[in-house]
């Protein structure tokens, strides 16, 4: 009896462990195969899902629906903020507006790789360089901050001012750029410190084309650009025939998790609803009451014990008042104030109203078209493709086709530099039998382009001449012209027409929130201004945002109760 209760004890944890066996057989497996087709998936883990992590400096804005345009007042007449209802995407931001040391960390690396010494490269340093003279006034004394304000130390957590929208933009591409070499060189797939002591104009790193073709990336220097990342497989064996296997999978690719996506400018609507942060006023499924400023109330001074009068923003007060009687009471500053010196909103955002204005992406008109579209709403998108050489390759940008743009005022700057990959606008073989979209510029869909006028003759077959054109158009603003003559000097033309009706075109960008010139009034996120993008004052910063890739939220949902 004994030995058969021995013998079935035996049996019993034979099953046990075959089936433990088994189990961990199958898990194993199922890592390394596909749930399509059961394949082996080359070394990738079955399960390859990621978490998106903040990029340096960004916080967390998880998305939702908000009526964009909503102000309590309208003082200036504008009616260009109509309520609309709108839905934006989660999204990551700039906790800060960006400072004058990061942006120095540019400028510095701007030098150091494209030497302004040399002819061929000064316009890059000079077209990135902010505006200094803006803060000159004819009646005011200002040279302090002109001299001082950029560069000197105390200035270094102020937000960087006199950048205008392009330079931004630029300064957002380079710094996805920056923060993507990082994590590559963390993940083992760059050499150690290249990105400062191997860095040349010749040979550095660009996102795109790392993922495009990877040996392009410095120069196609195997030192640098290393094959399989920390962790990694080694090298394939030779047959028994002597051949040996092609290494697969040896660069990072999208699919790795490990690169981010880019730093842009925020949309507009993605700025205004992280500037509202309705969030902190949820009740369930509804908010609790309209928010007049990113902060809860209708006051500019807090109603905290702790911190009673005290101001919750940097704005110009009244007339000749930009900061208040000295003292407790004033709100700390005269000009810009350092970053973080008044409470962050509910996303944990600094400064959305007041300190500096800030661009935004979109291309300014009068009316946000919801019937066209009430997700991720955006005005400006200008697709463009990877431009293919004659070798069938994609083409990387050189120091000898760098592209330079000179701008109305006649600084020029540059827009593609060397490493990157050449774009071009995409054509109909992109854009044949689609619904969605049916050519590259997309600036002035429903709103500018030709079917927009009061002057469309739908049907018409009548040709005009391009004075007929510029006559008709919607927005007939002034176009200044900037061109070099034959020895290289700037020839400025400036359009003093008087038959000019508007300052809006597809050059004026939508910048938001108030500054340290501005009244109360301008606080609210929903008021809107626009300002010529090749332009830059003493006001207007911004601040970078990142999508979101993955699910909506960050962390799983509970019931309140």
């Amino acid at each position: 009896m004994k030995a058969n209760k021995i013998m079935g004890l035996r049996l019993l944890m034979s099953i046990m462990l075959i089936a433990g066996l088994t189990s961990c057989s199958k898990k194993s497996s199922s890592k390394n195969t596909s749930r399509a087709t059961g394949w082996d998936m080359d070394g990738r883990k079955g399960s390859n899902t990621k978490e998106q992590k903040a990029g340096p400096g960004l916080v967390f804005v998880e998305g939702g629906t908000f009526t964009m345009g909503k102000v309590q007042d309208d003082v200036m007449h504008d009616w260009n903020n109509t309520p609309t209802q709108q839905h934006v995407q989660s999204f990551y931001m700039d906790e800060t507006e960006v400072t004058n040391s990061m942006y120095l960390d540019y400028l510095d690396w701007l030098k150091n790789v494209y030497p302004p010494t040399e002819e061929i490269y000064k316009n890059i340093y000079e077209g990135a360089s902010p505006d200094t003279l803006v803060w000159r006034n004819r009646l005011g004394y200002n040279e302090t901050m002109t001299n001082n304000y950029l560069r000197h130390p105390s200035y270094a957590e102020y937000p960087v001012v006199g950048v205008n929208w392009i330079q931004a933009v630029e300064f957002s591409n380079w710094r996805t750029q920056r923060v993507n070499e990082a994590l590559l060189e963390k993940s083992g797939y760059l050499k150690k410190d290249a990105k400062t002591l191997d860095v040349t104009a010749d040979s550095n790193f660009d996102t795109e084309t790392y993922l495009n073709s990877p040996t392009s990336t410095y120069g196609g220097n195997e030192d640098i650009v290393l094959k399989g990342g920390k962790g990694s497989k080694k090298a394939p064996k030779a047959g028994k025939d002597g051949t040996v296997p092609t290494e697969k999978n040896v660069y990072a690719r999208r699919s790795s998790g490990i690169l981010l996506p880019e730093y842009r400018l925020p949309t507009e609507a993605e700025w205004e609803y992280a500037a509202a942060a309705d969030a902190g006023e949820r009740e369930y499924n509804i908010y609790k009451g309209q928010k007049k400023y990113p902060w809860s109330g209708g006051y500019t001074r807090s109603g905290k014990r702790q911190s009673q009068g005290d101001q919750l923003a940097n704005f110009k007060q009244g007339n000749g008042d930009y900061g208040g009687i000295a003292g407790w009471s004033d709100d700390g500053a005269d000009i810009t104030n350092e970053v973080k010196k008044y409470p962050a909103n509910d996303f944990g955002l600094y400064d959305m109203a007041g300190n500096v204005a800030e661009w935004v992406q979109d291309v300014y008109r009068p009316i946000i078209d919801n019937e066209a579209n009430d997700f991720n709403y955006f005005r400006g998108n200008q697709y463009t493709k990877n431009k293919i050489g004659e070798d069938g390759k994609i083409e990387i940008v050189t120091k000898d086709n760098m592209k330079f743009d000179t701008l109305s005022n006649g600084k020029v700057v540059v827009r593609r530099l060397p490493g990157q990959i050449a774009q071009v606008p995409i054509d109909e073989k992109d854009t044949y039998l689609r619904q969605n979209f049916d050519k590259s510029d997309n600036t002035n869909y429903r709103d500018g382009d030709k079917q927009s006028t009061r002057y469309y003759n739908f049907g018409s077959s009548e040709s005009e001449d391009e004075k007929e054109k510029q006559e008709r158009t919607m927005y007939n603003s002034p176009k200044h012209n900037v061109t070099a003559d034959s020895l290289g000097k700037m020839v400025r033309k400036y359009d003093s027409s008087s038959k000019r009706t508007t300052f809006i075109n597809d050059e004026a960008r939508v910048y938001k929130g108030g500054s340290w010139r501005d009244r109360a009034y301008w606080l609210d996120p929903a008021q809107r201004r626009y300002f010529p993008q090749d332009m830059a004052t003493d006001y207007i910063g911004f601040r970078c945002a990142m999508s979101k890739v993955g699910p909506k939220a960050n962390k799983k949902k509970s019931a309140r109760n």
